[in-house]
């Protein structure tokens, strides 16, 4: 059910309760989300260590957060489609392998974009 009164302020410190509650769901549920979670978590101050011009560093931070976000958002389709029923249908095969490589391409961007920088610096 949507609030009466859900504009302004109010709303947005709801809205971040919604969103911390998803991450946590993610972090609780879906073990894909964990392991990608712990690798942004190693790469992430390598990408802050390196010395790379700022523009290509943001491109190593911002690799590893689309990987986060394309996960997050495969999550909530698996969750829906497993939510309409238990019978096996195409349809649903079909979303849920759509969303599968989608996180694929967002981690073959990842690796490819990390490849190329730092090949292009230290090799």
């Amino acid at each position: 059910m949507k609030p009466e009164n859900n504009h302004g302020i109010k709303r947005i410190f709801r809205a971040t309760g919604f969103s911390m509650q998803g991450l946590k769901q993610a972090w609780q549920f879906e073990a894909a989300f964990r392991q990608e979670l712990m690798l942004a978590a190693v790469m992430l101050p390598i990408a802050l260590l390196v010395d790379v011009p700022t523009v290509e560093r943001l491109l190593l931070i911002m690799t590893l957060f689309i990987v986060l976000i394309v996960e997050l958002l495969n999550s909530a389709i698996e969750a829906v489609v497993d939510r309409i029923g238990d019978e096996i249908h195409p349809l649903s095969g079909q979303a849920k392998d759509i969303a599968s490589a989608a996180v694929f391409m967002s981690l073959a961007l990842c690796g490819v974009t990390w490849a190329v920088i730092l090949f292009t610096h230290y090799f």
